[in-house]
């Protein structure tokens, strides 16, 4: 489908505009019913309104909507789009009542987990991307995968600006990517809208953050991260859906499985995240999140490489190339920690 870049402009200028006028509207009434205040975890020393992401979503979904509306021939699966909303809208849900009265982790999962499965059911039943694996054991994994995404983007949220410079990036790849071909129209337009929403977010949220995302904002932003990039591997794009997020699956993995091994309780507050670790070292957050950014823009590279050359080589290259990158930003990150020990 050869897609429209006034479409993609429009989308995208308009969820930008539409989030920051929303996150304004809203700033009074966070401030009073769903401020953050600093624990073991923040890295944030006064008190500060969460919830921004309800601007984010809705921006995002308001957009889609309406360019669906405009614009339904240009669209294939509209129902299938409808799902994945209405399971982000849920988990939002789920994440607002969570940002005012904290749920339970157990709760909290099997909620997550009904949003990860009524995503799944959008799927085509034909959709793969390993053809080697049973149909239901790559269903499985689908569905870890996406119960892992939904809860990266919100494990990785640490600090401001941090998942700014993680998801603009990539939803911006990913729009591009779309745009020529290699995903499906709906999901060229769900990246498009939330690269728009998250660029209108970034001025509240950058240091000091006078607003966070909270997690009505980074549950549904995994979830919508996790469907595009299952997408793009089953467009034969594994490769490049491996390197846009290789930042935050390792940093968020590593620091999981370190958690693990010390016998550390999984859901309790931490600050050891390899970026967090950088912060305790005396890094600024301004110059943690530019590296971070500035990794990611090289990924997002890597992976268009692999897009528009398939090959083996190519993938296998691009894929080691983006494992050195960022496991040198994590040894950067950590040896910044153990100097300051």
């Amino acid at each position: 489908m050869a897609w429209p870049i006034e479409l993609a402009l429009v989308v995208f200028l308009a969820a930008c505009t539409i989030c920051f006028v929303l996150l304004l509207s809203l700033k009074p009434v966070l401030r009073r019913y769903a401020l953050a205040k600093p624990n073991a975890r923040s890295s944030h020393k006064s008190p500060t309104p969460q919830g921004g992401g309800i601007a984010v979503i809705a921006a995002t979904i308001a957009t889609v909507g309406a360019a669906v509306v405009l614009y339904p021939t240009l669209f294939n699966d509209l129902w299938r789009l409808a799902i994945v909303l209405v399971a982000a809208i849920a988990l939002a849900a789920v994440g607002i009542a969570d940002d005012i009265r904290p749920i339970g982790a157990l709760p909290r999962l099997l909620l997550q987990a009904a949003a990860v499965a009524t995503v799944l059911t959008s799927l085509p039943g034909d959709l793969h991307i390993f053809a080697v694996l049973p149909w239901g054991v790559e269903r499985a994994l689908m569905f870890g995968a996406l119960l892992w995404f939904v809860n990266l983007v919100n494990f990785m949220d640490g600090i401001d600006w941090m998942t700014v410079a993680e998801i603009v990036p990539v939803t911006g790849s990913l729009a591009l990517f779309g745009i020529s071909g290699a995903l499906p129209p709906e999901a060229t337009l769900i990246s498009v809208g939330l690269c728009g929403a998250m660029i209108g977010f970034a001025p509240l949220n950058r240091p000091i953050a006078r607003l966070f995302l909270g997690d009505v904002g980074s549950l549904p932003i995994g979830l919508f991260l996790g469907w595009l990039l299952l997408l793009l591997a089953s467009r034969h794009h594994v490769a490049a859906a491996a390197l846009l997020p290789l930042y935050y699956l390792a940093d968020a993995t590593i620091t999981l499985l370190r958690r693990l091994v010390n016998g550390e309780p999984l859901t309790q507050a931490h600050r050891s995240h390899f970026y967090q670790r950088a912060l305790v070292g005396g890094s600024s957050v301004s110059q943690i999140v530019g590296r971070v950014f500035a990794v990611n823009i090289i990924l997002a590279g890597f992976a268009a490489v692999t897009i528009f050359d398939n090959s083996p080589i190519v993938q296998i290259t691009m894929l080691a190339a983006g494992c050195t990158l960022v496991g040198a930003l994590l040894y950067t990150f950590n040896s910044a920690y153990r100097r300051h020990q």
